[in-house]
């Protein structure tokens, strides 16, 4: 028996004699595993010394204790009490209680048992939610050593889910200390913590630099739930039975699928195969006279197979969000999509569908249909796209899944929805699919958070421009589009011009185009004015543009962002409504053909590499006109 387990135990024992127990306690130093439901008397693991409670809303408290067993709390001098049913579960709830910033105890009694919660505080809580770019962690961003030893925050809590992925929902999650095959190491998870450089570091980046900031600012206590995980795709994260309800063909399609994979899944047969594969490498090893680690196991056991596949249809939400349902919190910030960009159009259209409803869910859950919910939309990947490689870098389903991101908070915002959130991250740019830029992206959905829900609407913008209109217009003799905005916007100041537009004729071949604000006359001077709320798209390789697209790549060119210095980046989107495969591959029937799956990507990217060369020419062969 380990030190800390001994003292855990010994803890207990000490506690019981005297009749009362801190509730939950965990000591750092060991990998200890603390059950998601106890045996006995117990809080659900929501419930813990450290903890936030959510203001301004009623407050619930559950557990679990001996069947017909009276429970009873006190939370600031009230009472409230509630009879154990035979399903071992009891609930009570106080009223609603606004901002308490100095710590107290909530104590739980029945029978011989009493458990007290301790430090703890009243302010409003945020569940991070998403993959692995907002599972992140401070210690591996850029500039997180700074956050890290400034991290002395005692109003901040922080509590991150262990992984879990099952078709039945989950009523509690374990606190343990969780390994990690990327990092290599185990990670606390479960247990709420205060702030601190030691906890920090573990965090996510974007949850933590949110929480800094709406704290620093609100003066609130501020609770953060992380409830991410890496390779995860918007369907796991949404009710089974909300995705069974709906009416869409790609998600009809997508939920056939894993249910003929789970009904193939032969247990037996997959352990047979595995233990045949261990011996094969046995032998092999043997005969050129290397060692057999001593980890290196036949496996005795089987595998659970696809049906609790993290990525299976509605499991991470049965996993990681259904233990949270009923808790009171403020809201959800979500940053997600990279697993969903390995099916084409058809994973594009399937994310549009989908990601409204999983919203819509998550507001459920939580018992709130007008949560706050902050959207960010996919990160970069892989190379920048520059004029060089501009339209090859168009074939990618990254910028579709920025698109329906977009798409699905305008479809809340144009319904009357006032608490959904937006902002882009394609500008925080880096070549690894972790783009390591997260400070900014936690800061950019703190304002949001900070003009919508604290009261600073004056003092902080958050929106991204919008545009209003497009036209057809003749402009210095040649056809151009014009874009208008609903407020001024203009180019990155780094001394370059306006980039990330580009524009296509009826061939829906796509080309950059060149951007400036539009002319609408002279000044006194004689100078030109400019109308900074309308941009002008042209290009000699587009004699009769159509649509425009803009930061269409998975790292794309784009610096357009509101004025008034500010990074309030224009959202990844497009005028037309052309489907990835039938865009760039020739031989595509226009009409009548089903959507594929997936695309050929090196057949894409080679017609979209020509549009590029023919481009170079048309430039090399106009600048020799010229010096001619």
């Amino acid at each position: 028996m380990g030190k800390a387990r001994f003292l855990v135990l010994i803890g207990a024992f000490l506690g019981a004699m005297h009749g009362v127990l801190v509730a939950q306690a965990m000591p750092r130093e060991d990998v200890i595993d603390v059950p998601a439901i106890g045996e006995g008397l117990c809080f659900h693991q929501l419930f813990q010394s450290q903890m936030v409670l959510q203001r301004d809303k009623p407050i619930g408290l559950w557990g679990w204790g001996e069947p017909g067993e009276q429970v009873k709390l006190n939370m600031l001098g009230k009472d409230q009490e509630a009879t154990v049913g035979e399903d071992r579960k009891w609930k009570v709830e106080f009223a609603a209680l606004p901002t308490i910033v100095d710590p107290f105890s909530i104590t739980l009694t029945g029978g011989k048992d009493t458990l007290i919660l301790e430090n703890v505080l009243v302010g409003d809580v945020w569940v991070l939610g998403g993959q692995s770019n907002m599972e992140f962690p401070l210690s591996k961003v850029e500039n997180g050593n700074l956050e890290i030893i400034s991290a002395n925050f005692p109003q901040i809590r922080i509590l991150t889910v262990p992984v879990k992925a099952q078709p039945e929902k989950v009523e509690s999650f374990a606190r343990l200390h969780e390994w990690s095959d990327w990092s290599g190491r185990h990670f606390r998870k479960g247990d709420w913590d205060v702030c601190s450089p030691e906890v920090v570091r573990e965090l996510s980046a974007i949850g933590y630099v949110f929480a800094r900031r709406v704290h620093l600012a609100s003066q609130v206590p501020i609770g953060v739930i992380d409830v991410s995980r890496g390779g995860t795709t918007v369907e796991t994260w949404t009710p089974e039975s909300v995705l069974r309800s709906m009416s869409s063909e790609p998600v009809k399609r997508w939920l056939q699928e894993w249910d003929e994979k789970v009904a193939a899944w032969d247990g037996q047969k997959d352990l047979e195969e595995r233990i045949k594969r261990h011996h094969q490498w046995v032998e092999r090893v043997t005969k050129e006279g290397k060692p057999i680690p001593e980890e290196r196991k036949v496996p005795t056991e089987q595998r659970p197979g696809p049906l609790y596949d993290a990525n299976r249809p509605g499991n991470s939400y049965a996993g990681m969000i259904g233990p949270l349902e009923g808790l009171a919190v403020k809201g959800a910030i979500f940053h997600q999509g990279y697993n969903n960009c390995f099916r084409g159009t058809e994973g594009a259209l399937m994310y549009r569908d989908i990601f409204p409803k999983m919203i819509t869910a998550w507001r459920q859950a939580f018992g709130d249909p007008e949560m706050p919910f902050g959207i960010l939309s996919l990160c970069t990947d892989g190379t920048k796209q520059s004029l060089e490689n501009y339209s090859e870098m168009m074939a990618n389903p990254g910028p579709w899944i920025r698109e329906a991101q977009y798409q699905t908070y305008l479809e809340f915002l144009e319904a009357g929805d006032e608490k959904i959130g937006f902002v882009s991250t394609y500008d925080l740019r880096r070549r690894w699919y972790h783009p390591q830029l997260k400070v900014p992206a936690g800061e950019r959905i703190a304002r949001w958070a900070l003009a919508t829900q604290y009261g600073f609407e004056k003092e902080i913008r958050w929106k991204p421009p919008m545009i209003v209109e497009m036209s057809r217009e003749d402009i210095d003799e040649k056809n151009a589009l014009v874009i208008r905005f609903d407020q001024a916007v203009g180019n990155v100041d780094d001394g370059g011009g306006i980039e990330g537009f580009a524009i296509a004729g009826s061939d829906r071949k796509f080309h950059p185009a060149q951007a400036t604000h539009l002319e609408v006359g002279k000044d006194d001077r004689g100078r030109p004015r400019k109308d900074q709320k309308a941009l002008v798209l042209s290009s000699p390789m587009v004699p009769e543009p159509l649509h425009y697209r803009y930061a269409w790549g998975r790292n794309p060119m784009g610096n357009v962002q509101a004025h008034h210095n500010t990074d309030l980046a224009l959202a990844t989107q497009r005028s037309d409504d052309w489907p990835l495969e039938e865009l760039y591959l020739p031989d595509a029937s226009q009409e009548g053909r089903e959507v594929l799956q997936t695309i050929d990507a090196r057949r894409v990217k080679g017609e979209l590499r020509k549009l590029d060369e023919q481009r170079h020419r048309r430039a090399a062969e106009a600048l020799l006109e010229k010096v001619q």
